[in-house]
């Protein structure tokens, strides 16, 4: 991949003004090891979590084969593995239990928030030289309470990273080091309800990371679209995964895949991410992507880019899905393929339409 010099010149610039060690007080318990390996590179045990980029997935649990709700292709074991870093869900009060569900369980209802946290546990105790993020839109406004629940059925309060103040500047996060000595390892974003008094590990997104605009069905921009705090200081997310509109709602455009997730050319990935680094003067945190895995790998890529360390996976990402469940076609959906649209989720998607569902203004769809 190749970027401009200029943006080179503004990354280099970055990871000059870095501190290579930060103040171990932000990592409340006692070091006594010293981590070589972080998140796959000896390089970023000393950088710090803000510093660095990290490739997401919308709607990670959202898993699934011609179907319109869907976001990814496969589970997010398969999805680490490969070397996503942050996992977002959308999760929805059904009857007392918190579920991921897609806009509404009744067009995808992923299982329940506990189950996905007892996978992410798993993954967590056999990979202990790795950070991982996760970002809670929190669709129903559920209490942050209520989330400590799930996290302390599965052990991941034990775990997760609990900041010495509501808000960081970007400059003021643990190195990686830090945070796998401590053994700190999981960093949790929630979009509304947080309360640090409360649960202290349940961080105030809109304070923390702002974003970009989502559901794009143009072109991608870099304007600042949610935030709660000054963006100059905080981390930040490119949402960057392509929609087009069916009976007016936004679903993925399959079609466009593998341009939208490539390294370069127009309506890219790199192309977002150059075009951010120069209007705000450091590359973005976060890259959110649906079906990370078209571009072969691309996305990873860019975030190495970032990150200055080379992409060599020791294995090749995953590959696309085939285009209908239970084909034996290898062809991926990206390539020009028109996706198979099951009844169910048509009539769903238009019971949301006609139904005048009113989606609340910080809900990542």
């Amino acid at each position: 991949m190749q970027f401009t010099t200029r943006f080179l010149a503004i990354l280099g610039a970055v990871l000059a003004s870095q501190p290579v060690v930060h103040a171990s007080s932000l990592v409340s318990r006692t070091v006594e090891k010293r981590a070589t390996i972080c998140n796959g590179y000896a390089e970023l045990c000393e950088r710090s979590y803000g510093s660095l980029a990290y490739v997401g997935t919308h709607n990670s649990y959202a898993v699934g084969v011609n179907q319109l709700s869907a976001n990814q292709d496969h589970n997010i074991t398969t999805q680490l593995n490969d070397g996503v870093r942050l996992l977002q869900v959308q999760a929805h009060l059904e009857n007392g239990v918190i579920r991921l569900c897609h806009t509404s369980c009744q067009l995808f209802d992923g299982d329940t928030f506990e189950k996905y946290l007892g996978t992410v546990r798993t993954w967590l105790d056999a990979n202990p030289n790795e950070v991982l993020s996760i970002l809670i839109v929190n669709a129903d406004n559920v209490p942050a309470g209520q989330y400590a629940a799930a996290y302390a059925a599965t052990g991941l309060d034990s775990i997760s990273y609990r900041p010495p103040n509501p808000a960081l500047g970007y400059l003021e996060w643990p190195t990686l080091g830090e945070l796998i000595d401590s053994n700190q390892r999981l960093v949790t974003f929630l979009s509304t309800t947080a309360n640090q008094a409360e649960v202290p590990y349940l961080i105030d997104q809109f304070t923390n990371v702002w974003e970009t605009a989502f559901n794009v069905v143009t072109s991608f921009d870099c304007n600042v679209n949610r935030q709660n705090g000054d963006p100059q200081n905080m981390l930040y997310l490119v949402n960057h995964y392509l929609d087009k509109l069916l009976l007016g709602q936004p679903v993925p455009f399959i079609e466009r895949l593998n341009e939208t997730n490539a390294a370069s050319g127009p309506g890219s990935l790199g192309e977002q991410v150059e075009r951010c680094s120069g209007q705000h003067g450091r590359p973005p945190n976060f890259l959110l992507v649906d079906f990370y895995e078209y571009g072969g790998g691309s996305v990873f890529q860019v975030a190495s880019q970032i990150n200055g360390v080379p992409y060599d996976p020791v294995t090749p990402v995953a590959r696309p899905q085939p285009t209908s469940a239970g084909t034996q076609t290898s062809t991926p959906r990206g390539n020009n393929a028109q996706p198979f649209v099951q009844g169910s989720h048509l009539v769903a998607l238009a019971s949301l339409f006609v139904g005048s569902v009113i989606v609340a203004p910080f809900l990542v769809l």
